[in-house]
């Protein structure tokens, strides 16, 4: 059968903290040296938190539902023993037939699953599995033939999966293992109905793993229906934001909203402070005006949201991370799944409608122990949800006059930017497994160019 982990010993508090512990490395886990060297190559050596606790229970077979910030490696806590589990059926044969599916990942979004399949195909290099991507937005044809020619590790969007298995190209009679990343987030989004389909097809005798940034009752109840006896994890505080990032409410009259985000953005340029941001709107038509708006007042915008093509979003992104793009106007379709490493500011032009979502969207910043600021423009209308808010975070928001952006050099910085963050890496110790770089021999994970990478799995460059 499968190996299993050794013995280890999770240090008392690293439940509540964002940092690992340094007692324990990835070697503990007794994970296969062909793993192992996958994750050495990157130059990791500590798990965080989430990881430390979760792949323990994990490679021992359990059923799990995990917790944690986002940015604080979660993908990895279920890819690397995910890898190690079914590395008992690699097989270097040519035959499809040697290579059904052994673990299904649905992801609730396109960049999620592409930055799952990322770290799939990183940390599996090493073996004779083969990791796979399909999601909706592109054409099927180039995710049939590698459905066909067979793979292990199969990370999915529903919709398109259930359109594969329409076309009797995906058959999930052997899978293992389920895993249900960012599952509130799935909800959100209407796909119950799908995920129901999806499980009805998989053996009753599987293990479930389900992973999200926040519980809620609904989570809760869905666990309910398809793990047994699962083992909670939770790294975190439930429902509450990352401790590296610095919030702060400006109250704003919608009208201004847009003309205070460029005074916000001269002030840190003023302070030396970076002008990349992604900026948060509630619509698609709302995300494209504010966009275009902000170019016409000198500021370099480009918008990511659902009516996007995936090659569209893809350009975007490239352009975001190269710098020819300073400010990401984007939905909530990257609220999850995209990891910019050391991304400076979030600004919250609307308030979402769900405050588990405000969690998510300024998740964006603060993340691997970077630091980062997290603006919201609050109308009056809007009191309502900013109350929402502070209720799930269990704290208030400190609210601030918008910069004086007139201030001269000479003169003290605007009360908002307080002790600007420097940009770097995670403080000393943090060698978290969070991405990496992968090597592009997977079946079915199409080469991407290292901006675009970077963005969408935060991997290194050679």
């Amino acid at each position: 059968m499968t190996n299993t982990a050794t013995e280890i010993n999770i240090p008392s508090g690293a439940a509540d903290s964002s940092t690992p512990s340094a007692t324990i490395t990835f070697a503990d886990f007794g994970l296969d040296p062909k793993i192992q060297k996958a994750v050495s190559e990157q130059g990791y050596n500590t798990p965080t938190p989430i990881q430390a606790q979760a792949i323990p229970h994990v490679l021992l077979g359990k059923d799990l539902m995990g917790a944690a910030q986002t940015g604080t490696g979660k993908t990895a806590a279920f890819v690397l023993p995910i890898i190690q589990k079914i590395l008992r059926h690699a097989s270097s044969s040519a035959s499809p037939a040697r290579h059904p599916i052994r673990a299904l990942v649905l992801t609730p979004t396109r960049e999620l699953a592409v930055q799952v399949a990322e770290n799939a195909a990183s940390y599996s290099k090493h073996t004779d599995l083969r990791a796979a991507v399909v999601y909706g937005g592109v054409d099927m044809k180039e995710q049939v033939a590698t459905l066909r020619n067979g793979v292990e590790i199969l990370i999915a969007t529903p919709g398109r999966l259930l359109d594969h298995i329409g076309s009797k190209v995906a058959n999930l009679s052997q899978v293992e293992i389920l895993v249900l990343d960012e599952a509130d987030r799935m909800l959100d989004m209407g796909f119950l109905p799908d995920l129901q389909r999806i499980i009805d097809l998989i053996p009753a005798q599987r293990q479930t793993l389900l992973f999200s940034a926040t519980f809620s009752p609904e989570i809760k109840k869905l666990a309910q229906s398809y793990l047994r006896t699962p083992v909670t994890v939770e790294v975190a505080r439930q429902n509450a934001a990352a401790d590296t990032v610095k919030q702060v409410v400006h109250m704003v009259s919608s009208a201004d909203k847009q003309r205070a985000i460029v005074k916000i953005l001269e002030a840190r340029t003023r302070q030396g402070l970076s002008r990349q941001c992604i900026i948060f709107t509630n619509s698609r038509l709302g995300c494209a005006r504010l966009a275009r708006a902000l170019e016409r007042d000198g500021i370099k915008a480009g918008a990511i949201h659902g009516d996007k093509s995936q090659g569209e979003r893809t350009l975007t992104l490239d352009a975001f991370k190269s710098g020819a793009i300073e400010a990401l106007v984007a939905t909530d379709v990257a609220a999850r799944g995209l990891d910019i490493p050391d991304m400076p500011c979030v600004i919250n032009h609307e308030l979402p409608f769900s405050a588990e979502d405000f969690i998510h969207r300024i998740g964006r910043t603060g993340r691997a122990g970077s630091k980062g600021d997290a603006i919201a423009l609050v109308d009056d209308g809007e009191k309502r949800l900013l109350d929402d808010i502070e209720k799930l975070m269990k704290r208030k928001l400190e609210v601030k006059p918008l910069p004086d952006v007139k201030t001269s050099p000479g003169q003290p910085s605007d009360p908002f930017f307080y002790m600007p963050y420097e940009s770097g890496a995670a403080p000393k110790g943090v060698d978290a497994v969070k991405t990496a770089e992968p090597e592009v021999k997977k079946v079915g994970i199409t080469p991407a160019k290292p901006a675009v990478g970077a963005l969408l799995g935060g991997f290194k460059k050679k």
